[in-house]
């Protein structure tokens, strides 16, 4: 069971998201992203041993996506471009963001080798954090374990869980003040509502 907060950028967020309970936290190293955190950064972020941390990448080569994990010591490359099967780096599992839309459907993830499918609301180029949610009834079909995101908060985390029926949740920027920087209330907020509807 996955808990997520994405978008960390400083360890004062990372312990906090950790001792609200995350069990994973995610680094976006995507240079155009108001989020973005150089990897030499997120290496000095420290997390224990059973928090996994997940790598966002977009377009990125397999090499460079294997070095950044071994720097920042990743545990998951979570992959929102247009990488196939084929680009997914060899070294470490792969989380495959995928946008909902109004034409979206399974199929052609059937045969993916991504240990997750991490759903994501309309983003425009920002490529995660931008808070649009989607119908998550639309997961419940999913051929591989789901991770939902996207505009989700301790408003409605809960419903997400009931509708979606996922094997675990994401949040980012409606956790935050400005981007890259959490509300911790509303952060520990979240993750009270998502350990809850997720039965820890």
């Amino acid at each position: 069971m996955i808990v997520k907060i994405c978008g960390i950028t400083n360890q004062a967020d990372a312990t906090a998201a950790i001792e609200g309970g995350a069990t994973a936290i995610g680094f976006n190293f995507y240079p155009r992203s108001p989020r973005y955190i150089a990897p030499e950064r997120a290496a000095e972020i420290a997390s224990p041993v059973g928090v996994r941390r997940v790598g966002v990448f977009v377009d990125e080569a397999p090499a460079r996506i294997e070095q950044i994990a071994r720097m920042a010591s990743l545990d998951v490359a979570q992959l929102h471009g247009a990488e196939t099967a084929d680009a997914y780096p060899a070294s470490l599992p792969v989380w495959k963001a995928v946008r909902v839309g109004p034409d979206f459907g399974f199929a052609r993830f059937h045969d993916c080798p991504a240990e997750a499918l991490l759903l994501d609301g309309p983003a425009g180029e920002l490529f995660g954090g931008a808070g649009e949610t989607f119908d998550w009834k639309l997961a419940r079909d999913a051929p591989k374990p789901i991770i939902v995101a996207g505009g989700l908060d301790a408003s409605n985390v809960a419903l997400a869980v009931e509708l979606a029926h996922p094997w675990g949740v994401d949040a980012c920027s409606r956790l935050e003040s400005t981007p890259g920087k959490k509300d911790n209330r509303k952060m520990t907020d979240f993750l009270r509502a998502a350990l809850e509807a997720l039965g820890r």
